[in-house]
């Protein structure tokens, strides 16, 4: 397999990026890097980014969940971030990419673990949570879901397509366009970062075009994950956001299915698509709730 490493001086001196990196190999010889910060032995948050970012958006939330008591990490998924990119499209997959993530988790023998996920973050998650539920604590989620088929939003059609034919890909500046607050020339950069080339980006091109929405292959396996959440009476508690086009009222299919949901102060937070810059105190703070709340 024909793998592209992004250079470790891409990602010197970034604005808010204190935090050592962390690497590990999984099957198939790929290397997930991941950020692990705060006690070894606290409670772990899984922190999974989405679609085109990598574990820089939830740097300001790291700091504030360590100093609340968690273990956080957040892994690159691969294709994304400092981790291994393919460069064949064809080694993509949702279902290879549950599998990876999967493994990492089960490498590190992570258990007790609070999902904190959003985006492409959630439909990974989310399959994560229905297939070893057992390793979960509960799950706190913003901006994202898990599509079983159902018809494309008109936003979520045109970012498809912008994706798949637009013969310029700039990162950074998708990323700024998805959220509210105003991200400095530094801050897009580093999300331009792991991504100097246009082979490096063959992974953030595709996914868009895996969201199980219509006729997908995935949407068996879809079906699947939600007859499991819907037997996950863990705490489950949504925080979405007041100003994504994409997922907003997204938190109702959740609240309708999920008994984990009865009982969670469910809340909205300020921002767009991006939460993590946004609010980034709102979804520490659910998280929090989540660890609190006892079943």
């Amino acid at each position: 397999m024909r793998v592209y490493r992004t250079p470790d001086d891409r990602f010197a001196a970034l604005p808010d990026w204190p935090f050592a990196p962390n690497y590990l190999d999984i099957a198939g010889g790929l290397r997930v890097h991941y950020i692990d910060e705060g006690d070894r032995t606290a409670q772990p948050v899984l922190m999974l980014h989405g679609e085109p970012t990598w574990a820089y958006l939830y740097r300001h939330m790291i700091g504030p969940a360590v100093d609340a008591g968690f273990r956080v990490l957040a892994p690159d998924l691969i294709g994304f971030g400092r981790s291994d990119k393919p460069l064949d499209r064809a080694a993509y997959s949702y279902a290879a990419q549950v599998a990876w993530m999967r493994q990492w988790i089960e490498v590190l023998d992570l258990q007790n673990i609070i999902l904190a996920c959003q985006d492409w973050g959630s439909l990974i998650g989310l399959r994560l949570v229905a297939e070893m539920p057992e390793r979960f604590a509960g799950v706190a989620l913003s901006n994202g879901g898990l599509p079983e088929g159902q018809a494309a939003p008109r936003a979520f059609a045109i970012w498809r397509a912008f994706s798949r034919y637009s013969p310029v890909f700039p990162i950074g500046r998708i990323v700024k366009a998805g959220t509210k607050r105003a991200l400095s020339a530094e801050e897009i950069a580093a999300y331009d970062a792991p991504f100097p080339t246009r082979a490096s980006k063959v992974a953030a091109r595709v996914y868009p075009s895996f969201v199980p929405l219509g006729d997908n292959v995935a949407v068996t396996d879809q079906k699947r994950a939600w007859a499991a959440l819907e037997a996950f009476d863990k705490p489950f508690l949504c925080c979405f956001s007041d100003g994504d086009p994409i997922t907003r009222g997204g938190d109702a299919l959740f609240t309708a299915r999920v008994p984990g949901t009865n009982g969670m102060a469910h809340r909205t937070l300020k921002g767009g698509h991006f939460i993590q810059e946004d609010d980034p105190a709102g979804f520490v703070a659910a998280i929090r709730d989540v660890a609190t709340t006892r079943r």
